[in-house]
């Protein structure tokens, strides 16, 4: 295909997108309005002190150990919950919340805070998502638009950080089997990955799974997860960074549980009752429904031991509007995990296999 006829066709295919993601949005039920939350970041009760960045009593930090990838931005993340309330964890991968559950992410780019992104569970159970811009002064935030707001910050010479519109959030939130992402056993195991892209240390007084059992926060986890710790059994480290990496990018809609079930890729990572290698069953050697430029008309989602005819890798590295991965939210691709998992399918997955390799004794036994 000529390369202006690709790029018209980009050009529609992102006209579509956010038209999608608007119809999506004012679809009755699952979620409510962003009018629904305050105008002022100050009236979520993140913050005492918003302008300081003085956190309220009751406030909670956290750091997952596998982030999403969001064009370098650097990030803080914050839950509360209802005074006496705790989250149900009986379903150790897919925790329930009390209604009054909030939730915050702190966008910054080059040191400068430029957005924060709110959830708050109704008492109906419907999640209501805000985006709030930071004034220039740092004071406070302003609540942007439901359809998002374009170049509020740049990223790169020329690009542009977009905030997200409702629908977005929405899209990407309730594909999985809980709205809630990167705040799960996995993802605040003490085990920690120490080659997890962008790994972010946890700050002091961070919560951890440990933590949220201690302080009766979380109820119903299985103890074998606090006497062991969750974390991805994979045959090598870099395995398990690039497993990891996989399940908190592409799993939120890449689920055997969620929305996008019958797409039949599953990258989710599961503490109970998985295998680390099972989602591969699923990618390695399987056909792709994307046809790439120049990847000929039978791709695979995964060819082992070739990241260059893995349809994967391509569209993780693209950010071309109708191949692209994820399809929103990131304007840069991410090079340090496309290296990652491109090592991983090359050298872990190997041209004769079809999942990795049973993990070794040392993994095994830990």
């Amino acid at each position: 295909m000529a390369g202006g006829k690709w790029q018209q066709m980009g050009k529609v295919a992102a006209a579509l997108a956010g038209a999608a993601a608007a119809a999506l949005w004012v679809a009755p039920g699952g979620a409510r309005a962003a009018g629904d939350a305050p105008e002022r970041l100050s009236g979520t009760g993140l913050f005492t002190d918003a302008a300081h960045g003085v956190v309220a009593p009751g406030v909670l930090r956290y750091t997952p150990q596998y982030p999403l990838w969001s064009d370098g931005a650097a990030k803080a993340r914050w839950i509360r919950l209802p005074a006496g309330k705790a989250i149900d964890a009986s379903d150790p991968d897919a925790w329930r919340f009390p209604p009054g559950t909030r939730l915050w992410k702190e966008f910054s780019f080059g040191g400068r805070r430029v957005e924060t992104r709110y959830m708050v569970l109704g008492r109906d159970g419907a999640w209501t998502y805000a985006t709030y811009r930071w004034l220039p002064d740092g004071s406070d935030a302003e609540r942007a638009p439901e359809r998002g707001l374009r170049g509020a910050a740049e990223v790169a010479p020329g690009v542009g950080h977009d905030l997200p519109a409702a629908g977005d959030c929405r899209a990407c939130h309730e594909g999985a089997p809980t709205p809630v992402l990167g705040f799960s056993a996995l993802q605040l195991s003490p085990d920690r990955d120490p080659l997890a892209p962008h790994a972010e240390p946890p700050a002091p007084g961070d919560v951890d799974l440990p933590a949220l059992a201690r302080t009766g926060r979380l109820r119903g986890l299985p103890a074998d997860l606090l006497a062991r710790p969750p974390r991805i059994a994979a045959p090598s480290p870099r395995a398990r960074a690039a497993l990891g990496y996989l399940h908190a990018n592409c799993a939120s809609c890449h689920d055997a549980r969620g929305t996008l079930a019958s797409l039949g890729l599953d990258l989710a990572q599961r503490v109970r009752g998985g295998d680390a290698r099972a989602p591969l069953a699923t990618a390695v050697g399987q056909p792709s429904r994307a046809r790439p430029p120049g990847m000929g008309d039978a791709p695979l989602r995964i060819a082992a031991g070739d990241p260059g005819a893995s349809v994967l890798v391509r569209r993780m590295g693209s950010r071309d509007p109708l191949l692209q991965m994820p399809p929103f939210g990131t304007k840069l691709a991410d090079a340090q995990a496309l290296d990652l998992v491109a090592a991983f399918v090359r050298d872990d997955l190997g041209p004769a296999t079809t999942h990795p390799a049973a993990p070794d004794h040392q993994e095994k036994n830990r």
